[in-house]
């Protein structure tokens, strides 16, 4: 059994008008013209990932930390919360936000880069979960998805490391990058504090043997771990 479910915060948005406000004020904050960590060195790369329990209306959030060169795990934390918002597609960030800071809060590492399984720039507002989280904390961060969400791209070659711009109309939001050949792409997004290319340089360096970042398969993996535990 694990803890019993967080408290939400005093004057967390309940209605889509004050979540979009609140996306609006925020998106201004998001840093772009720093590079980020250098692809390859050595830092703690912090995989983030959430599961819902639709029975309990609760929401596992859980971080996994990577040594950056090796990928051994670091640490692992997990954290329990209510389900903070409604689902409304573009708003997601807003149902899981209080229990990922929570969980952000309980390793004892310091994140060098945070990969969240989602979007960052990749959003249509600009402003997805991986923006959000980084403007919250300060952390360089990135969104790898796992699907283009309403954006258009042309397949990148075959081969790993391939990318093609992921579009919306003429601008580009991110990139659909191969991380092995012949395997679908990951949707590559900047979060905060990162440019595009250092964004998909270290979601190929995580990515050495399947589609999806170690990070991202590391903190996915726990969240599953704990559900089947059981919330308390």
């Amino acid at each position: 059994m694990i803890d019993a479910p967080r408290p939400l915060p005093t004057g967390w948005p309940t209605t889509e008008a004050e979540a979009t406000a609140v996306q609006d004020e925020l998106r201004g904050r998001v840093i772009l013209d720093e590079p980020g960590p250098e692809p390859g060195a050595e830092l703690i790369a912090v995989g983030v990932d959430v599961a819902y329990d639709d029975e309990r209306d609760v929401v596992v959030a859980a971080a996994v930390a990577l040594d950056g060169t090796t990928l051994e795990v670091v640490e692992e934390a997990t954290a329990v919360g209510r389900v903070a918002f409604p689902y409304v597609p573009g708003l997601l960030a807003f149902r899981e936000i209080p229990t990922v800071l929570a969980v952000l809060d309980r390793l004892t590492v310091t994140p060098g880069l945070v990969v969240c399984d989602g979007y960052g720039l990749a959003h249509p507002r600009r402003f997805g979960l991986a923006s959000h989280l980084g403007v919250l904390t300060g952390l360089p961060t990135i969104g790898v998805a796992k699907n283009p969400f309403t954006f258009t791209y042309d397949a990148p070659g075959p081969e790993r490391g391939d990318t093609s711009p992921l579009l919306d109309g003429a601008e580009e939001v991110g990139r659909a990058l191969r991380t092995q050949k012949g395997v679908k792409p990951v949707f590559v997004s900047v979060g905060h504090r990162v440019s595009l290319d250092h964004a998909c340089a270290w979601s190929l360096a995580l990515s050495p043997r399947f589609r999806l970042p170690e990070t991202t398969r590391a903190a996915d993996s726990l969240c599953r771990r704990v559900l089947a535990e059981g919330v308390g």
